[in-house]
């Protein structure tokens, strides 16, 4: 009968401790710190074979020049105008570090305001206003447009969403 109840409480007492959360690990259970000879050996290699497959999915430190082909499957078109014409232009608008446009919708007040933000312009910023503005306005229907210049940082703000029409001018002009 003793040997019953025994056997009858080591029972419970498992079932118990199974629905009770326990903590697996902390600082004071972990192993201490041994010696290094107590250690395997690790044998560090500067070029070993299968780097090549590690090297493939990191991210490149560059990003790399363009290809030239006469057509590119996405419609992509690069920058025609290249640095060696900015000083015949009034302005220059360059591209990003990934070769592409860098007009940027800018969306604030949860939706409500969006704004237009042309990046990267050097030289006469109030031309390339003039222009921008004229064009937005034909879009509007003849509506004027707010629009903000920052001579320091070379930005454009563009009260609205134009980010298709301002990207396709920059691109007729060849930037």
């Amino acid at each position: 009968m003793a040997l019953m109840q025994r056997i009858l409480k080591e029972v419970v007492n498992k079932s118990l401790r199974v629905s009770v959360s326990t903590r697996f690990s902390s600082y004071n259970s972990s192993d201490k710190v041994q010696a290094l000879e107590e250690y395997p050996e690790v044998e560090i290699l500067r070029n070993p074979p299968e780097w090549k497959y590690v090297e493939r999915l990191l991210p490149k430190p560059v990003i790399p020049k363009v290809a030239q082909k006469s057509e590119y499957p996405s419609g992509w078109k690069p920058q025609s105008m290249g640095l060696k014409d900015m000083d015949k232009l009034e302005y220059y608008v360059a591209r990003s570090r990934n070769h592409m446009v860098p007009v940027y919708l800018e969306t604030t007040f949860r939706g409500q305001r969006r704004v237009t933000v042309v990046k990267h312009v050097q030289g006469n910023v109030w031309q390339l206003e003039k222009e921008l503005r004229t064009i937005v306005e034909k879009e509007r229907n003849g509506k004027l447009c707010a629009t903000r210049v920052n001579e320091m940082s070379g930005q454009i703000r563009i009260h609205g969403d134009y980010v298709d029409v301002v990207r396709e001018y920059l691109k007729s002009k060849g930037y």
